[in-house]
């Protein structure tokens, strides 16, 4: 979850009681728009299909969404879903023969054959740390241990120290949280109307019976006149269940979901457990991510997602914590495996538990021509410094790089303007870790039961990348995975623009926009397919 700014720095308690700046008004479709024609660093896909695509045929193209889970019957996806024709959806047979019962739809790997699914998981720092500290939760500085374990040492301590970190700051946001929602609940109460029916005289004729009302009050009274009184309260709604699902599961030693699934998790070639639940306790952000990358176009429903050729093929692996590499590993080689071109990962995490598990499976989907689009993470860090997992680097047991993957896209997320403001003040980038920048700012997409909202996060930048190569191997299938990765990052458009990038809690300073990636730019579907068509053109001769 990507938080906004003002509200978190309410949970830990640096903001005063002022008003927020009011959210500006944008197209709902504002991603797939041109800046020179309406004003927003969208990346022209409505403008590519107007002209340079209008008349040309395509081919479907499947486009894996590995994520937390996704609502196949939502309207404006439903009909744009892939179906394994083969298997049926709940007669308990494997009629294909692909060692998946009833995948109809796609496959859960954080789910058990009786049908359970997991919601929640560890940081896989918790998960590390729960095994670390009984190495060494009773060494000192003055231990003696050999060089080997005395490195694993240090790097346990700074864990420890980033745990700590983050525990902390979790507590103090529950606290927060907790207590606003608590008083925002009794208001609400005491006035006798649902959230969306509290008007700002409703606010201003109430009598708080505490100061903590009072303090609840003045952020409503602010919110109301921006963004309206029930997306203040959903914010805290939300924000208080994220602060609680740290505590009680994120950052909680005690915790493991794990035996749920009834594997064996430590052998990383098991390949068949999980079940066909493929939407899950939570759908939210999957669902989010398919309708960026294909919600069914110019069906005068909803939104048109950036593909119009696509077959969204769910695989769950996503909990609300930390994915688990096996069941990334495993989730990569099942969508490979059933037809998949694309995948789109919008997830990642600070450690990885067995990244050459992840590698292996890179690395297979390499072998079949697949392109792997995966968001750079919401860490407002420097990804050269800070890894995010799974990345498009290649290592060995000792951590050193052994290779780089050629079928792989980091993506960062970018604004709606070119100002100071174009890199997501939550967005990681890396000149050489993050390979490109896509809109990540107020997203508008689906979301379960056939509803929409806004989100922001690179998860949402990733899946407009996604979109476009599955539009680019759409219209030109002769193209591999790797042409359509070198057409993406040679056809950005690159901003004459500083931003500021965040070097510590307390500072930041100020860049170039075009040093904050590979290739400096952020993707734009006309350009691109200008020069697919050089491409595809020259292949045919």
């Amino acid at each position: 979850m990507n938080l906004k700014k003002s509200l978190y720095l309410i949970a830990l308690g640096a903001l005063p009681m002022t008003s927020f700046a009011q959210a500006e008004a944008v197209p709902l479709n504002w991603y797939n728009l041109d800046y020179n024609t309406d004003g927003v660093m969208g990346i022209s896909t409505e403008k590519a299909y107007k002209t340079l695509l209008k008349g040309k045929k395509s081919t479907p193209v499947i486009v894996g969404v590995l994520d937390g889970g996704v609502d196949v019957s939502h309207e404006d996806l439903k009909d744009v879903v892939w179906i394994n024709t083969k298997d049926s959806v709940s007669n308990g047979k494997d009629a294909d023969g692909n060692g998946y019962i009833n995948d109809k739809y796609g496959w859960n790997f954080i789910g058990n054959a009786d049908g359970k699914d997991v919601q929640f998981d560890n940081l896989e720092l918790t998960r590390q740390l729960r095994i670390l500290d009984k190495k060494f939760a009773h060494v000192t500085p003055t231990t003696e241990l050999n060089e080997a374990d005395r490195k694993a040492f240090l790097a346990y301590q700074k864990m420890v120290a980033k745990y700590k970190n983050k525990l902390e700051e979790a507590k103090m946001g529950q606290f927060s949280y907790d207590a606003l929602k608590r008083n925002l609940d009794a208001v609400v109460r005491e006035i006798g109307k649902k959230p969306e029916e509290i008007t700002l005289a409703d606010l201003e004729n109430f009598n708080p019976k505490s100061n903590n009302q009072r303090i609840a009050l003045g952020y409503a009274k602010d919110e109301i006149q921006t963004n309206g009184f029930v997306k203040f309260f959903d914010d805290i709604t939300e924000g208080a269940k994220y602060f609680n699902n740290q505590v009680d599961y994120h950052l909680n030693k005690e915790y493991d979901s794990r035996p749920i699934i009834g594997d064996n998790y430590e052998d990383a070639s098991e390949r068949h457990y999980g079940n066909a639940d493929v939407k899950g306790p939570d759908a939210l952000h999957g669902s989010h991510v398919a309708g960026i990358i294909g919600a069914k176009r110019n069906n005068n429903i909803g939104i048109n997602g950036v593909a119009d050729n696509v077959r969204i093929l769910t695989v769950r692996l996503v909990p609300d914590g930390d994915e688990r590499d096996k069941d990334v590993a495993n989730a990569i080689r099942y969508a490979v495996d059933n037809g998949a071109k694309v995948l789109n990962m919008s997830f990642g995490k600070s450690y990885s538990h067995n990244k050459q598990t992840v590698d292996d499976a890179v690395k297979y989907a390499e072998s079949k021509d697949v392109l792997l689009v995966h968001a750079a993470g919401n860490d407002s860090e420097d990804n050269d410094v800070e890894p995010n997992f799974p990345m498009k680097y290649y290592t060995n047991a000792k951590g050193d790089t052994t290779g780089i993957a050629n079928n792989w896209i980091t993506v960062g997320a970018s604004g709606l303007h070119p100002d100071n403001e174009l890199l997501a003040d939550f967005s990681n980038y890396g000149k050489k870790t993050v390979d490109v920048f896509a809109p990540g700012v107020r997203i508008n997409s689906t979301i379960p039961d056939s509803k929409y909202k806004e989100e922001q996060g690179t998860s949402m930048a990733a899946p407009v990348v996604a979109g476009l190569a599955a539009m680019i191997r759409s219209y030109y299938p002769n193209l591999s995975a790797a042409e359509t990765k070198q057409i993406i990052l040679e056809s950005v458009v690159k901003p004459e623009q500083t931003v500021q990038v965040k070097i510590s809690e307390e500072a930041t300073k100020t860049v170039r926009f075009a040093d904050i990636s590979v290739t400096g730019g952020i993707v734009n579907a006309y350009n691109a397919i200008i020069k697919a068509e050089e491409f595809s053109s020259k292949k045919k001769k």
